[in-house]
């Protein structure tokens, strides 16, 4: 490996919270016990949260955030990896509490890491990311009230957040799975894209953004909320008997105004996803049903790769509501 490489460094000292791509050196890799060369990464809106301002999930600086990547192992002092094996790194705090992937390398613990099944790229295992983690993990959690209720039907579901990543791949996975998906977004530019994902009915986000309803006239199966807020609030009552609504995203507004309506009178259920801890046996079964329920040709059209150097003028327009479809950072760029 390069004696020096690139990577893009957050700081923190007093009130002055910097980001910065600059050169370091294997040294500067303190956590784990193998060493990853990064081929490419994923812009998430945690992500953004942390280069704004750590977002309170930093614990020590300076630091290297990330929270997924794909890539080949260097080194390795663990016995399930070896030098070759090609790699994805999702969740377990990496680009958080342990250094992440917006650098050209990378350590960390062998558990953190699944082997990169063979028939995607490490560029397509970026585009899903921890997106298509994420998504395929919603997209199973409606679907479960099928076993539930013993076979009975998921058909209609609502997907909101819909032109963001988690959103739009829940879309075109959701549709595989023979589901009529409504996509709510506030971006009507994306329309189209939308609707050649899968998307049958089309909701503008301001139709939602209101005072919810105690119950309303049940129009879904199940959900996929990505943005919480007034919008997941107003999903909730259309929702109908033993529905389930998987909840992963906070981008509207981390607050709940609900009622206990729709979950006693129908029997509605809230399934949190969180895809940080997802066990790695988990791990290793959603890899291999990705592939079969994305058309990475189609969802490729939506896909912006960028550089290190470009991230840092990328995040504060997701933040801003301002991005659509999934970024993903060449770390050769």
């Amino acid at each position: 490996m390069s004696d020096n490489f690139k990577a893009l460094i957050v700081n923190h000292e007093g009130d002055k919270f910097t980001r910065e791509v600059k050169f370091i050196n294997k040294d500067f890799l303190k956590h784990g016990d193998v060493l990853v060369k990064v081929e490419y990464s994923g812009l998430n809106y945690k992500d953004a949260l942390i280069l704004k301002n750590g977002a309170k999930l930093v614990k020590e600086f300076p630091h290297i955030p990330g929270i997924d990547f794909s890539g080949t192992v260097i080194e390795s002092e663990n016995e399930n990896y070896k030098e070759g094996d090609e790699i994805i790194c999702t969740g377990w705090r990496v680009g958080e509490i342990f250094y992440g992937g917006y650098s050209q390398y990378a350590k960390v613990k062998g558990e953190y890491l699944v082997k990169r099944p063979k028939d995607i790229s490490a560029k397509q295992a970026m585009i899903l990311g921890t997106a298509g983690i994420t998504a395929i993990q919603c997209a199973f959690a409606v679907k479960a009230r099928e076993e539930l209720l013993l076979q009975k039907k998921v058909v209609d579901v609502i997907v909101t957040g819909a032109s963001g990543g988690v959103g739009s791949m829940s879309v075109m996975i959701l549709n595989k799975l023979n589901c009529n998906v409504t996509a709510v977004t506030g971006k009507k530019e994306n329309n189209d894209y939308l609707t050649s994902l899968g998307a049958k009915n089309l909701i503008n986000s301001a139709d939602l953004d209101k005072e919810p309803r105690v119950l309303d006239k049940g129009l879904y199966d199940g959900a996929v909320d990505t943005v919480g807020g007034n919008i997941l609030a107003n999903v909730l009552p259309h929702i109908r008997d033993k529905g389930i609504v998987a909840a992963c995203g906070n981008a509207k507004h981390y607050k709940l105004n609900t009622t206990v309506m729709p979950f006693i009178i129908r029997g509605v259920k809230l399934w949190g996803i969180n895809s940080v801890d997802t066990s790695k046996k988990r791990r290793d079964f959603l890899w291999g049903e990705l592939p079969k329920l994305i058309d990475f040709d189609l969802i490729g059209k939506s896909i912006k790769e960028i550089s290190l150097d470009e991230l840092l003028n990328t995040y504060s327009l997701m933040l801003e509501g301002k991005t659509s479809g999934k970024y993903i950072v060449n770390l050769n760029k």
